[in-house]
């Protein structure tokens, strides 16, 4: 199933295709998807980078996309790997309390955002490095959302004149061949300073020149126009979509129908229909992802009379 089949599954259990209800639907997608990757960890969804640490710096910068570690290993210079093990940050300070202890890290700890960039987040390592040892870092994230061509990236302002000065949130952007990206606008000098993505919408492509209406932003000025330089996903697909689509349909169908303000007999349908697919999808990522019949021997089920 890709995100057109799925958007239009949506729009027709829920016979309904009101222009707010469609423009949510990617909301309800993303919503589901949070909660499917929340619930079940899938093996085959792990990402994996590989970096050197620093001699002398015991901070190690993490990946944009990261949200959980599975494991995190020192490659040595004969390309042993030793895995650290995951403390506290108390226990690496009071364990490795001056930047003299120095030496191959064993331990590892979450340390924070960054003062200067609050999404940049950090490990801290212990001991020291003492050199430029290899790592690999294995990592829970969420995958590419199925909604087909969100905006990711937007190019150089044409900054237009006499508009009001400000900072504009949740501003509809307009134009190109997609729909509901909104984003936030900052007006300064009468001229359209900066311009941050909110939502992405869907069904963007490279080079598709967006604007808004001045009555978005302040009421006066014109001229403002923002290209779309890099969007994500233009196929619509997804490892759910391929591999298990009806846990991200009735997902989708419960945001959907509360959305709707649906009677509560609907919701709690929509509530099981979701619940049994996640479990139906935990036996593959909890179990037969984690296993193999040479091991393990075939699923076996209680037989009941």
């Amino acid at each position: 199933m890709n995100y057109i089949e799925l958007s239009q599954a949506i729009q027709s259990y829920a016979e309904n295709t009101e222009s707010l209800f469609v423009e949510n639907i990617p909301t309800f997608v993303k919503e589901a998807e949070r909660r499917i990757f929340n619930t079940v960890q899938l093996p085959s969804l792990r990402k994996n980078v590989t970096g050197t640490m620093t001699s002398g710096n015991k901070y190690v910068a993490l990946p944009n996309d990261w949200l959980a570690n599975y494991s995190l290993a020192v490659i040595d210079a004969d390309g042993a790997y030793s895995y650290l093990l995951n403390k506290d940050v108390n226990f690496i300070r009071e364990a490795y309390p001056t930047p003299t202890s120095t030496g191959q890290p064993k331990y590892y700890a979450i340390f924070g955002s960054r003062i200067d960039d609050i999404n940049e987040l950090s490990l801290i390592v212990g001991p020291t490095p003492n050199s430029a040892y290899g790592m690999e870092l294995h990592y829970f994230y969420y995958p590419v959302s199925i909604v087909q061509s969100p905006i990711i990236t937007l190019g150089a302002i044409t900054e237009g004149s006499a508009y009001n000065n400000g900072t504009y949130y949740n501003v509809p952007l307009s134009g190109g061949s997609g729909s509901n990206a909104s984003a936030t606008i900052t007006v300064t000098a009468g001229l359209v300073a900066s311009v941050t993505i909110e939502s992405g919408g869907s069904f963007y492509v490279v080079g598709d020149v967006l604007t808004t209406a001045n009555t978005n932003i302040g009421g006066t000025g014109t001229g403002f126009s923002i290209p779309v330089a890099n969007v994500a996903n233009t196929t619509g697909t997804s490892w759910l979509g391929d591999n298990y689509d009806p846990v991200l349909f009735y997902g989708a169908m419960r945001e959907a129908i509360i959305f709707m303000k649906g009677e509560a007999d609907l919701v709690a349908y929509y509530e099981k229909m979701f619940s049994d697919a996640l479990g139906q999808l935990k036996r593959l990522g909890d179990g037969l992802e984690r296993g193999d019949a040479y091991r393990d021997g075939q699923t076996k089920l209680k037989v009941t009379t």
